[in-house]
């Protein structure tokens, strides 16, 4: 099923016949590509669009087996793009392993909106986060973004990423927690301590101490698994 955004993909062209100004790449040589999702025809326009902005080589894989066996026998490449939704395993933990093995720029191009998907990916390591319905333009200047070293998110998810997560407190009001302290309130709830929270976000103990009292305040409860239970029922952490 193909995407809104790449519904007018056009055949691949020999990337070395593009104007120099219209390769988005700090360096000179063309940049390699993996893409990785489960759909064969939106994997073959995605594939025409990256040649057509000055990808020299792209590699493709269909699920999470198939992208390890395709990262472990090329290396890092350039680029890798990549669908949460993939039929063997998590993309976001296909993100970590990915940017934990030495990738540098990973674009999530997702189907869902969801604001825990979201967060997630930018957790993980993801530079941006595109959604496949987007427009070629907002496609292309996401990845253009990330080529060149920056970040981008969809213009309809950017606010959830700026203004914070909502959880309703003990008095059912809902508060803005915000990236840092989800952060924080994931690992409460994958059971780590205050120091390992600490050696996992490169912060003091005492940071992270401050984090819950904040989130505590801000909730209306100073019990660890009442918080983690709030921001559960409210789908910002799992």
């Amino acid at each position: 099923m193909a995407a809104v955004g790449f519904t007018q993909a056009v055949r691949s062209t020999p990337a070395g016949s593009l104007p120099a100004s219209m390769v988005p790449h700090p360096r000179e040589e063309l940049f390699s590509v993996l893409v990785v999702d489960d759909h064969p025809l939106l994997r073959e326009a995605i594939a025409a669009r990256l040649a057509q902005m000055g990808a020299g080589t792209v590699h493709e894989a269909a699920s999470v087996a198939e992208a390890r066996a395709r990262a472990a026998a090329t290396g890092p490449c350039d680029l890798a793009i990549l669908d949460l939704g993939l039929p063997d395993g998590s993309g976001i933990e296909l993100v970590t392993e990915l940017r934990s093995s030495g990738w540098l720029r990973v674009v999530v191009l997702a189907s869902s909106d969801d604001p825990y998907a979201v967060r997630s990916a930018f957790q993980a390591g993801a530079q941006a986060y595109l959604l496949k319905s987007a427009s070629p333009v907002v496609v292309t200047d996401g990845v253009r973004r990330v080529l060149e070293g920056g970040v981008y998110a969809d213009p309809s998810v950017a606010p959830v990423l700026a203004t914070g997560t909502r959880v309703a407190g003990t008095d059912n009001t809902p508060r803005e927690l915000s990236a840092r302290e989800v952060e924080v309130l994931q690992l409460v709830a994958d059971g780590q301590s205050n120091k390992e929270i600490g050696e996992e976000l490169s912060l003091s103990a005492l940071t992270v101490k401050s984090h819950l009292s904040r989130i505590g305040r801000k909730l209306g409860t100073g019990d660890r698994a009442q918080m983690v239970a709030l921001a559960m029922r409210a789908g910002v952490i799992r």
